[in-house]
């Protein structure tokens, strides 16, 4: 596990000055997750808010080799370099010992669009870490709704009003369903857990095969609160067990994290602006179903994890 002391005398991968909102959680990620590598990296990362912010034209953030794709084939171009890779090294013709390869993508490119190219790469057994920024939204083209967007929560495409009262639906569980590709490293991280996030990778990262992070990443201006609070709310979504901190290696669970006492889920809600309206008179009934959901969750998890 590399203390503190070792990752501030690691090269950072990405430079200040970047374009991204000010207290933005996908920098966080990016520099913690690829710090955590000892060998060499190459970055692959879908269209998105991580794409956008490091790479306008004729700029780029980026100190490691780094490849922009379209939105729904992150997986599919990190499999594909993986195996040039493997190619090249059995002509002869790299050097390099071992290089990681990591895949980055949001929640709408990995949850909805980049599905089908992620569970394929996986499925194939690419030596690759994919990364999801999961700020659970389509936040780089208007705050549409994903299948990771939360219930209750407010989107351009699922607004609160009249109608609806904000999405309908529980978002998808993708951590399990990469656990069901039966990879031999599988956890869920956020941030504001830097200890917990560097130890997953660094995990990740000395295994061989395919690899998933699922790391959620509040946003500020999807989510509504203040930028200084963005590791604070990733902090509050483990103590009501909304995002559980936990691990799946090689098949067995392990809890990473686990609340001294286990927060109600308006905690969580209320400092957030997409749930403002579930605290209106009425819609007493959603909050109470989000919170019978985090704990049906929260006790399968707890079983599995033994």
């Amino acid at each position: 596990m590399p203390t503190l002391k070792e990752l501030v005398t690691r090269k950072e991968p990405l430079t200040g000055g970047h374009r991204a909102c000010a207290g933005c959680g996908a920098p966080i990620i990016v520099k913690q997750v690829l710090m955590a590598s000892k060998d060499p990296v190459v970055v692959v990362s879908a269209t998105g808010c991580l794409e956008v912010v490091t790479t306008i034209f004729p700029y780029t953030a980026w100190k490691v080799p780094f490849l922009h794709n379209a939105f729904e084939n992150s997986a599919a171009t990190c499999s594909g370099i993986e195996a040039a890779y493997k190619s090249l090294k059995r002509q002869g013709k790299v050097k390099t010992d071992h290089i990681n390869f990591v895949a980055f993508g949001g929640d709408g490119g990995t949850y909805d669009i980049g599905f089908q190219s992620l569970s394929g790469a996986m499925e194939r057994g690419h030596d690759m870490l994919y990364v999801c920024y999961n700020n659970e939204a389509y936040m780089n083209t208007g705050i549409q709704r994903s299948s990771a967007t939360p219930k209750g929560a407010a989107t351009t495409t699922a607004p609160a009003g009249k109608v609806i009262p904000g999405k309908l639906q529980f978002p998808k569980n993708l951590t399990e369903i990469m656990v069901a590709h039966d990879l031999p490293y599988v956890a869920q991280s956020a941030v504001g857990f830097w200890r917990d996030l560097t130890l997953k990778a660094e995990k990740a990262f000395s295994k061989r095969g395919p690899k998933f992070l699922n790391v959620l990443q509040p946003c500020r201006l999807g989510w509504d609160y203040k930028p200084e609070d963005t590791c604070n709310l990733g902090r509050l979504a483990a103590d009501t067990c909304v995002w559980p901190l936990y691990e799946v290696e090689n098949g067995k669970y392990t809890l990473t994290y686990t609340p001294k006492t286990k927060k109600p889920v308006v905690e969580f809600l209320k400092v957030q602006g997409r749930f403002r309206h579930l605290f209106k008179p009425g819609n007493e009934a959603i909050i109470e179903s989000i919170q019978k959901e985090v704990d049906r969750r929260w006790e399968v998890l707890q079983k599995k994890c033994g």
